[in-house]
């Protein structure tokens, strides 16, 4: 998908973001820069954290606005929150995910600025992308829990949509092995469900329930996966080891990051 296949109404939304937020630019340096971050949501090797999920994002977002103080900044943040993304191998065995927040967080800050927002608010909306490295906002940042929420709000789709979202964030690191993969995947998981709570805004309780089944229902999915492809494994191994008239040598591996932190 290109930029010319995104919804006709992004682009104008997100000058409409950028004049509220105070940006003195002219139209066309701010559709400039709205149209570098569609070419960056649109690359091609984007299959979940694409041009769809911004908009799903920004839909979220205005689900819960009537919370938020500061909307412009709010959808600014879901517009850069994932520009900068990079699914290699190696972002994923340092233990990163795709989502690079705090090159995005900077590039926010100055592609901002570069359009006449004023540097508070620059920084504001790079301090809101920067804080979704935890999804783990301070109650009291109402728009910071928004914007986390809608983040995470595709936890709870409902269960066909859930399964295309599996679908296309395992397409977006097909690169990594299965097992090293689930393994990782599990681990979020895990963590996801031992949070006292997925969403914070009051809005976005009516998530939580969904969510919890959902990632409960793909964990017990992916345990099971986990237990099949651990014991294919070890009985490699033990046929290798048989073949070679000795014990096959145990070797340290790096653990992938799961790739997506949702």
């Amino acid at each position: 998908m290109g930029v010319h296949d995104a919804p006709g109404w992004l682009l104008p939304a997100f000058s409409r973001s950028v004049v509220g937020a105070g940006g003195t630019a002219s139209p066309e340096e701010i559709r400039r820069t709205g149209e570098d971050l569609l070419d960056r949501w649109t690359q091609p090797d984007r299959h979940f954290h694409n041009v769809k999920h911004l908009v799903d994002v920004l839909a979220r977002v205005d689900e819960l606005d009537e919370e938020v103080h500061e909307p412009d900044l709010v959808r600014l943040a879901a517009w850069y929150h994932g520009a900068v993304f990079d699914s290699a191998e190696r972002k994923a065995y340092a233990n990163k995910g795709g989502e690079d927040e705090a090159a995005s967080a900077t590039l926010a800050r100055e592609q901002l600025t570069a359009l006449g927002v004023p540097d508070a608010r620059a920084q504001r909306v790079a301090a809101l992308v920067s804080a979704l490295v935890r999804h783990s906002p301070d109650r009291k940042d109402v728009d910071c829990a928004v914007l986390c929420d809608a983040d995470l709000a595709m936890l709870a789709a409902e269960p066909q949509r859930y399964k295309a979202y599996l679908h296309d964030v395992r397409a977006e690191y097909a690169h990594l092995p299965l097992e090293d993969y689930v393994r990782a995947r599990t681990r979020i998981l895990r963590k996801l469900l031992a949070r006292p709570s997925l969403f914070t805004s009051p809005l976005a309780q009516g998530w939580e329930e969904p969510a919890r089944q959902n990632v409960a229902a793909e964990l017990q999915r992916l345990e099971k996966e986990l237990s099949r492809l651990e014991a294919a494994s070890a009985q490699a191994d033990d046929a290798a080891g048989g073949e070679a008239g000795g014990t096959p040598t145990v070797v340290d591996v790096p653990q992938p990051s799961t790739p997506p932190r949702h």
